[in-house]
């Protein structure tokens, strides 16, 4: 009999072992910007041109998508730091207009500015929270969107809390 169950508790564990975590938390460092997040998994970068309310910049994105939920970190460096508060309001705008939702939550403090907004996307309620910010002529996008029936919390907190700046 004592065989037997502990051949059951080691079938277990190998079974268990044997399965991936939903999330893979990975410490992030930009090469493009001076940045370091939490990824739930290995993100890809891309960068590409974007207009921002009228300055054109190059933005750099890293990205991971876990069951649907995208977390991504954006960031672009404008000619001058006088023009950075302008486009972090564009990069908060054009992150609820891509994604046709409606701002429910928001708050603000000194150069951060942190939103929730709901939308539809196929006939599915969207989250997007989000964190956007300025220092000096870089300006940073902190988002996480997705069906918000899918929006773990704890993962927001998670990556939303390992952002910082070096």
């Amino acid at each position: 009999m004592k065989k037997l169950s502990l051949l059951a508790v080691l079938l277990a564990a190998t079974a268990i072992s044997a399965c991936s975590p939903k999330f893979d938390w990975r410490d992030f460092r930009s090469n493009d910007a001076p940045y370091a997040v939490l990824f739930p998994g290995k993100p890809a970068t891309h960068t590409r041109s974007v207009n921002l309310d009228g300055l054109d910049v190059k933005m750099t994105m890293a990205a991971a998508e876990i069951d649907g939920t995208l977390f991504a970190v954006g960031s672009a460096e404008v000619p001058d730091a006088s023009q950075a508060p302008q486009a972090a309001a564009a990069m908060k705008t054009a992150m609820v207009r891509n994604i046709g939702a409606t701002i429910t939550k928001e708050s603000a403090n000194g150069n951060v500015k942190d939103i929730e907004a709901r939308g539809m996307s196929k006939g599915m309620p969207m989250l997007l929270i989000g964190r956007f910010l300025f220092k000096d002529k870089r300006v940073y996008q902190v988002v996480v969107i997705g069906a918000e029936k899918h929006i773990e919390k704890e993962a927001v907190e998670t990556f939303m809390s390992s952002f910082k700046l070096n």
